[in-house]
């Protein structure tokens, strides 16, 4: 019988070696849209739990604000404005990142068109509105991987995580060029898992629902809406941006080593397979 090896966690540590691989610590992590909605709600909390996030906004203020809250709470981050459509731009943001930090751990393609899109059938989306929500919701996730891919590849790894939508799965009507520039996630999600994973690049994908933040929406959902989703559920509230949090740390750490190619839904249980 072959001895075993018993490693153990160094002696001057408190942490058990099984909680550390969930930490972000000191984990770089570019995250684009971050001036407000998710994307600040996610920026705040990696700081909390002592990242160090790359706040990319097109608006740059608010990326300064959210990148003083951060510093207000003890944490440190750095504001980089970004129009991820621009392949200049996002070049621009990842060279900052690395001037700053010297690496990039994690990218979080959050940027998205949405909020300013109006409900209409796909015959009356001007064919403006429908170019620039692709370059913005899918251009933007290649160029921004794009980037940061060699960074991560020359520091020995890294981690991408895209978002999609539950408009996906539930074909959402009168926002086709969303719900397609989203389903565009999941797959560009399998092909880059495979073409990084050697890199030890994890590529995943989160599948949130529908989650209430502070930007306003040209459409706002009646309050009727909001309540039968939340009956379709099998977690009976509306869904906040913290919901997500806890899963991208996962997917950010050590612990999520072997999970790549996945896209993870995070609605409550509204679309879950019976």
């Amino acid at each position: 019988m072959s001895e075993v090896k018993v490693v153990k966690a160094p002696q001057d540590s408190g942490v058990p070696e099984a909680a550390r691989d969930f930490s972000v610590a000191e984990r770089v992590v570019l995250i684009t849209g971050a001036g407000q909605g998710i994307g600040r709600e996610i920026a705040r909390q990696f700081a909390a739990a002592g990242a160090l996030p790359v706040v990319a906004d097109l608006n740059e203020d608010a990326a300064r604000r959210v990148t003083h809250e951060i510093y207000h709470r003890g944490g440190r981050a750095l504001a980089v404005q970004v129009d991820v459509a621009d392949p200049e731009s996002v070049q621009h943001m990842a060279d900052a990142a690395m001037a700053e930090f010297g690496r990039v751990d994690v990218l979080i393609n959050n940027a998205a068109m949405f909020a300013s899109l109006d409900k209409r059938k796909f015959e009356y989306i001007p064919l403006e509105e429908w170019d620039r929500v692709i370059r913005v919701n899918i251009n933007g996730p290649f160029l921004c991987a794009r980037a940061v891919a060699p960074l991560m590849r020359m520091a020995g790894g890294g981690r991408i995580i895209n978002i999609a939508s539950d408009a996906v799965p539930k074909g959402v009507m009168n926002y086709m060029h969303y719900v397609t520039s989203k389903s565009a996630m999941i797959g560009f999600t399998n092909a880059m898992a495979r073409e990084l994973g050697e890199d030890g690049i994890n590529v995943n994908c989160i599948r949130p629902g529908a989650v209430a933040t502070e930007v306003e929406r040209t459409v706002n959902p009646t309050q009727t809406l909001r309540e039968s989703q939340v009956a379709q559920q099998c977690i009976k509230r509306g869904m906040l941006p913290t919901d997500l949090v806890g899963l991208m740390m996962f997917l950010s750490s050590p612990a999520s080593a072997f999970i790549t190619g996945q896209t993870i839904a995070c609605d409550g249980g509204y679309t879950h397979s019976s």
